[in-house]
């Protein structure tokens, strides 16, 4: 139910949607402290605010084969442009969900970003979803010159590939959410198939250390949700890069984990870890998938992309 039908001023309703409200569900089913914080209300005045909005929601309940039939027969699949790795992905990447792209520097996860928002502007039959990508940069790493290799290696114009590609960077934690809520109203104009964030925590892991972990914790919990909001209610593929740190003490197993904690584990759908075996192979693990199976794939990195391995 759009926020209109609530009974306040239009500089109130400018103020709700600034804040990323846009429907009575969002406000009603947002935590009293994040509402106090936002629109400058008392608990209380909260408080009766919801008991009103809460009588004017109806509870969407499903069975699992109409679920089935509304939600799972709509999800499709973008081509990562590389066979394996569509594989691992049960297709490529999946829309309505967040696929998470973790590892060291220098494994190619912002090389996937740079050729998924290509192939999201393939046909169909080609495995993309002919719609436009959305690249949120966090940290200046997007290379138009890249995007010209990598769609010439797939048969697509150059240049109406990158005019396809709406590009913005952002310097600071709040701009990058704020950014993420501005989408709302260009995926209803636009046809948009792709939303990249690369990557979803340098800004957060900058701004805020010591004892503003928990604050940075809350602020990342709240942008995960917004991103699967929109993934789930445009049916668009959102796909993020994550840094890794290294866990002091750990001498048997991986001594390395991802960035974000267990906050930005629940906030992703798929989590894929990236790593460099040798100069010529990097290999891709999907470690946390509530559809595909673990395991683990070998792929190479040329100036065409990210593409299969196949040995010599």
């Amino acid at each position: 139910m759009n926020i209109e039908w609530l009974y306040v001023s239009h500089k109130e309703i400018r103020k709700l949607k600034k804040n990323g409200f846009t429907t009575v569900e969002s406000l009603a089913f947002t935590p009293d402290y994040f509402l106090v914080e936002a629109l400058g209300l008392s608990y209380r005045e909260v408080s009766k605010f919801k008991e009103k909005l809460l009588k004017k929601i109806d509870v969407n309940v499903l069975s699992a084969y109409e679920h089935f039939l509304k939600k799972r027969s709509q999800v499709k699949y973008i081509t990562t442009g590389c066979g394996c790795l569509d594989g691992l992905l049960g297709g490529g990447v999946e829309t309505g969900a967040v696929t998470e792209f973790v590892g060291e520097f220098g494994t190619g996860k912002t090389q996937l970003a740079h050729q998924l928002a290509v192939t999201v502007q393939l046909p169909e039959d080609k495995g993309g979803l002919e719609a436009k990508a959305v690249y949120i940069d966090t940290e200046g790493t997007f290379r138009p010159e890249r995007i010209i290799q990598i769609a010439q290696h797939q048969g697509l114009n150059p240049l109406h590939t990158l005019e396809n590609i709406l590009y913005t960077r952002t310097y600071t934690t709040e701009q990058q959410i704020f950014t993420i809520k501005l989408l709302e109203k260009l995926l209803e104009e636009i046809n948009i198939g792709l939303v990249v964030v690369d990557s979803i925590i340098a800004h957060f892991r900058a701004e805020y250390s010591g004892s503003e972990v928990f604050i940075r914790q809350r602020l990342l919990a709240r942008h995960l949700k917004d991103l699967n909001l929109l993934a789930e209610k445009y049916n668009i593929a959102v796909v993020i890069t994550n840094h890794v740190l290294a866990v002091p003490g750990v001498f048997v197993g991986n001594p390395l984990k991802p960035v974000g904690g267990n906050v930005l584990a629940h906030g992703c759908t798929h989590r894929v870890w990236l790593r460099k075996i040798d100069e010529k192979r990097w290999a891709a693990r999907l470690f946390d998938s509530p559809l595909n199976p673990e395991a683990e794939v070998v792929y190479t990195i040329s100036k065409e992309g990210v593409l299969d391995y196949r040995s010599r």
